[in-house]
């Protein structure tokens, strides 16, 4: 151990911290909650935040606090997600609170912002009751201890280090957001030809069809006209934990809802034809059943080898006719969405067969290099969005970090 620390039973933390429990950190303010249910808060629509266990749920019309607290689950909490999302968030100003958030408030001479950081990301789990479902009792919220700095003034220093880093994160967050709203306005003026880019004849007048407006000199064709082949189903076997020697399954959880492939949990598929269900560069894969249904991915072979699973439909456009790349961006339209919305329409769960997604009309530019210039302008916003959610996931790895050091005194601030 280094001189000028000590063991505690929160850690090793500097010989002048101390370790103190919420109830000697915060008054709990939990007199003040009151519950509404969903249809008395619709009489009462509003501004003022309506706040629940892991945030904000509802806005209505009147306020049962006016401070700056600290709101941590009762029950329905991130607990046992803590490394990732967090158990606690800050309100400031007016807002209701309802009975599944504790309501805490720094003791004076007690930095709040130190006592949020402090909890947002802590691990808790052995204070919460066992049962149907984790809750977070007072008397032991009560018990939970963190390490404290003697002064205010470094507990101030730290959160406010930490403000900034999230202050940096938020502004990433609206960046790409608005990126990707921009991303979208681009995809329903370039994929309608609402818009034409620059080097390409505009002819007048403009013709009706089944998803929406499009120019009189555009194309448009059934999905299952501009394939090379038919739609194929993935194959139906159970997945396996991620083992090299096997090939890489892709399931519907595997594809983010833009389109990418998640490799955080991913499995593999142990089968004698897996080999024969394997994505080859160009081809896409559009969910046929469930909540999903729609979400749609075009393989990367940077991704790796992938066998495509039973809930998913292989398509693989000709080239000559549809650039992959153009079909992969109009399934991420607003046109290719509502068609969608149609089509699964089931009297139980919402699904789209294959004849059905061969169905699908597609409007395309009459020639292949007005496809490949809409496809560069969209891939150009990919790129720049996906640089942004790189510097945001490197901010927010940084943030841990400091975190790390910070709340226990490794490094110190003042």
């Amino acid at each position: 151990m280094k001189p000028g620390y000590k063991q505690t039973e929160v850690g090793v933390i500097p010989q002048d911290w101390a370790v103190r429990t919420l109830q000697q950190l915060t008054d709990c303010l939990d007199n003040l909650r009151v519950p509404l249910n969903e249809s008395q808060r619709l009489k009462r629509q509003g501004d003022i935040p309506y706040c629940g266990a892991n945030g904000v749920l509802d806005y209505i019309d009147e306020f049962v606090i006016d401070d700056d607290i600290i709101l941590i689950a009762e029950d329905g909490g991130y607990f046992d997600e803590y490394p990732t999302r967090p158990i606690a968030y800050r309100m400031r100003g007016k807002c209701w609170v309802n009975n599944h958030a504790h309501i805490l408030r720094a003791k004076c001479g007690v930095d709040q912002g130190f006592v949020y950081y402090s909890l947002v990301h802590k691990n808790i789990l052995r204070f919460l009751a066992s049962g149907t479902r984790a809750k977070l009792n007072r008397s032991e919220l009560n018990k939970i201890e963190t390490p404290l700095p003697p002064t205010k003034a470094e507990q101030e220093a730290i959160a406010e280090a930490l403000g900034d880093a999230d202050a940096l994160i938020e502004s990433l967050e609206q960046l790409i957001a608005k990126k990707r709203h921009l991303k979208q306005g681009a995809m329903q003026e370039l994929l309608t030809g609402e818009k034409r880019l620059p080097g390409f004849e505009v002819k007048p007048g403009c013709k009706q069809i089944d998803v929406g407006v499009i120019p009189e000199d555009w194309e448009v064709d059934r999905l299952g006209g501009l394939l090379a082949s038919a739609p194929t189903y993935g194959i139906n076997a159970p997945a396996i934990p991620y083992d090299s020697r096997y090939p890489t399954y892709l399931r519907i959880t595997d594809i983010s809802e833009d389109g990418r492939f998640i490799d955080e949990s991913k499995a593999s598929v142990k089968h004698p034809f897996a080999t024969s269900y394997m994505l080859s560069e160009g081809d896409l894969v559009f969910a046929r059943t469930g909540a999903s249904v729609g979400k749609s991915y075009q393989y990367d072979g940077r991704d790796g080898e992938l066998a495509f699973a039973g809930f998913l439909i292989q398509v693989r456009p000709d080239a000559k006719k549809l650039m992959p790349a153009y079909l992969k961006y109009f399934a991420q339209s607003s046109l290719y969405w509502n068609w969608v919305r149609v089509n699964s329409m089931r009297s139980g769960q919402p699904g789209i067969n294959g004849r059905e997604y061969a169905s699908l009309p597609i409007p395309f530019p009459p020639t292949k290099a007005e496809q490949e210039a809409i496809t560069t302008i969209l891939s150009d916003m990919d790129t720049e969005i996906a640089a942004l959610e790189a510097k945001m996931a490197k901010a927010r790895q940084v943030k841990q970090g400091m975190m790390q050091e910070l709340l226990t005194g490794k490094t110190r601030l003042v």
